[in-house]
């Protein structure tokens, strides 16, 4: 049997179809592989089948006697869907993740050493651990047939996806075999980030690049600045698409908004994302798969986790930051489909959204320099007990950074070999080794976000082709994607209708305006039980749109709030929240730089709610405002002991309010304060909830 014979049993075995073909650069792709053991960087569009070149290549490598695959991968769902595959091929493959247990570890480790398993599947994470890297990793390192990076451009921080736990693999590659072959795999890298993968994985890397074209796939982008309309818009244009899709959006909040109003319409839509429960993320996906409802309204948390090929739609209810990052989204719409959906909606508040993220994706200089300096001062000054270990708390205390950023910071730091995490614990300390922080880097990688942000913008407006459009923005060099479509909507002149509907929209306007928010106190366990909030309620997100124009308005412009808020707010207490046992008065947070704003609202909303406002909080000293404290401990530290209770106070259960709640420490200390002096069950509220407005 010929090596072409071979290959092509092994991917007829892998389809599931006599009939099936190689695609153009598939073969040849594990030829490199195989027979001449080569380092490559498959750059193909979504759906082109790189994962039939390395399963087909680890089982040809196996039969000539090679050790197993080492698969690197990024999502959790990704590596289930790669692992079900290489079972139908008859391809033994291991996960191991955050979930494997010790047993289930053990158990993969003889399996490791008796030369059982041909895919060992991995998160760049599993690099970090130092039981993986000390009991499992030596099986497979010395004997590893064939390395398999997934979603190569994670490894880059000019791709759209960085993951800092990719760029632990380059260390990795020296425990490896000489002469492994290597395969990086992605559809969604241009030329800069491809330069930055050959750099860090080697010279001799060998891109191999096809058309990124998507046949079938018909691009449309409209403008509807107004979150109502877009609304309208989707509930009106998914009864009529066929099918099952993916609806993306910016924030966790508009996945969950956005949801609920499609339910509301009768469209079954389910919201997904870093909120969704570990435990009901396969549900989601497997209905997915099974099309089984109509959309997921999800996050890019959904984005390299999905393989669906009959994904009949993808719509943006909001247009990402980068051509990269909608390229990679757009393109899981129907890759084995004559015709598929890929619709981009542009909102006003779209580069609001994209800012943040942007200016948030580095760490402040001064942050990263903090820190280094605070772990050098502790190696040479130990702590008490004669450690020099740091804690996260310890680091938070005198890093006015937020928690999961911090984390972050500290991870490149290790990786950069600035600081030493203590095996097994989340304890740090500075290295031996010189630094200094990349400013030019972050300053160069910040300029070109904001070059993709452009090119969103012209992506939008523009009368080209649009596929022929992002195909030149991932630097495409096939000739195949510098033509026509003839499919999206500049090609072909169709455009969507935008809702007028005054009714439906006014519908919509009033679903947004009901979706408050469940204010939960912070870490409960360092709290007394007797002295604990009961969970509350906020009217609106900051920032959002609806209740969030007039609140914004009140606060920076007004220094009062409309009367309408008042309004909402009682109907939100009384008929919707309805807190049992149902609060007997209501005490409100002060505060010096606006003495009048929350008092005349607090008692505006007694008076609606028929119970007395009680004048009972008194604020001792002057704080920062709670939004520029970036993490618990700074936020806690801040308002202790800034505010006192007069006694006695009323016995009964009691509404706190507060304008804007954003760490939630001001209200859990004073309601403490509060369950001491005597009163009852402390409930919460806020007119709007500013804690991780856009994540």
């Amino acid at each position: 049997m010929t090596f072409e014979e071979e290959a092509l049993r092994l991917l007829r075995d892998l389809t599931g179809d006599p009939a099936s073909t190689f695609r153009p650069d598939q073969l040849e792709a594990i030829r490199m592989l195989v027979e001449q053991r080569q380092r490559v960087l498959l750059v193909q569009r979504t759906g082109w089948g790189k994962s039939a070149v390395y399963f087909i290549a680890t089982k040809m490598l196996r039969d000539r006697g090679a050790g197993p695959t080492l698969l690197v991968s990024p999502l959790l769902a990704l590596m289930r869907n790669q692992q079900e595959a290489a079972r139908r091929m008859g391809i033994v493959a291991e996960l191991i993740n955050k979930s494997t247990t010790q047993a289930e570890l053990a158990k993969i480790k003889r399996e490791l050493e008796a030369d059982e398993v041909d895919i060992l599947l991995i998160t760049p994470e599993r690099f970090a651990n130092q039981q993986f890297k000390q009991e499992v990793l030596p099986q497979a390192d010395g004997r590893t047939g064939l390395l398999v990076i997934d979603e190569v451009h994670c490894i880059s921080d000019w791709g759209h996806d960085f993951r800092p736990d990719y760029q632990r693999i380059p260390s990795v590659l020296g425990f490896m075999p000489a002469g492994l072959p290597i395969l990086g795999s992605t559809a969604t890298a241009n030329e800069r980030v491809v330069n930055d993968v050959s750099d860090q994985l080697g010279a001799d890397l060998i891109p191999a690049r096809g058309s990124l074209a998507r046949p079938g796939l018909k691009l449309h982008a409209l403008k509807i600045p107004s979150q109502s309309k877009r609304m309208v818009w989707l509930a009106d244009v998914l009864l009529e698409l066929p099918g099952t899709g993916i609806i993306y959006c910016l924030t966790i909040d508009d996945t969950e908004r956005v949801a609920g109003q499609l339910r509301a319409k009768g469209i079954d839509a389910v919201a997904y994302s870093s909120r969704t429960d570990d435990e009901r993320r396969p549900e989601v996906e497997q209905r997915l798969m099974d099309n089984d409802l109509k959309a997921v309204v999800a996050t890019s948390a959904l984005g390299m986790g999905i393989d669906k090929p009959d994904l009949a739609f993808v719509i943006h209810f909001q247009s990402p930051g980068s051509p990269i990052a909608y390229y990679q989204q757009v393109g899981r719409a129907g890759r084995a489909l004559p015709e598929s959906w890929g619709i981009l909606l542009n909102g006003s508040e779209d580069e609001e959204i994209q800012d943040y993220f942007i200016d948030n994706a580095f760490p402040e200089p001064w942050q990263a320099e903090q820190v280094v300096k605070y772990l050098e001062e502790r190696s040479r000054m130990p702590g008490p007990d004669g450690r020099q270990y740091v804690t996260l708390y310890e680091l938070m205390l005198e890093v006015n950074a937020r928690q999961k950023p911090l984390e972050q910071l500290l991870k490149l730091l290790e990786i950069e070999g600035a600081v030493e995490k203590e095996e097994n614990r989340n304890r740090w300390m500075r290295s031996l080794r010189a630094w200094d922080f990349d400013s030019e880097r972050v300053e160069s990688v910040t300029a070109l976000r904001r070059e993709e942000q452009q090119q969103m913008r012209d992506y939008i407006s523009t009368s080209q082709c649009r596929m022929q459009l992002l195909c030149s923005y991932l630097d495409s060099t096939s000739d195949a994607d510098m033509q026509p479509c003839g499919m999206c909507d500049n090609c072909t002149g169709q455009r969507f209708n935008i809702p007028e509907d005054s009714e439906l929209l006014r519908e919509a306007e009033d679903f947004i305006l009901s979706f408050a928010t469940e204010i939960k106190p912070p870490d409960r366990s360092r709290i007394p039980l007797e002295s604990r909030l009961e969970p509350g309620r906020a009217l609106t997100r900051w920032g959002g749109s609806g209740w969030g124009v007039l609140i914004r308005q009140g606060k920076q412009e007004d220094d009062r709030f409309d009367r309408r808020l008042v309004e909402a707010a009682a109907d939100l207490i009384e008929n919707k929240w309805r807190p049992d046992p149902f609060p007997q008065w209501l005490a409100f947070v002060p505060s010096r730089r606006h003495p009048e704003l929350v008092g005349t609202f607090a008692r505006q909303l007694a008076e609606m709610l028929g119970i007395p406002c009680e004048d009972v909080i008194q604020k001792t000293r002057e704080t920062e405002p709670q939004k520029s404290m970036q993490n618990t401990a700074q936020q806690y530290r801040n308002i202790l002991e800034a505010f006192q209770v007069s006694s006695p106070v009323p016995a009964g259960p009691v509404l706190l309010v507060d304008d804007i709640v954003d760490s939630r420490w001001t209200l859990t200390v004073i309601g403490g304060l509060l369950r001491q002096a005597g009163s009852g069950p402390v409930y919460p509220f806020a007119l709007a909830d500013a804690q991780n407005r856009q994540s």
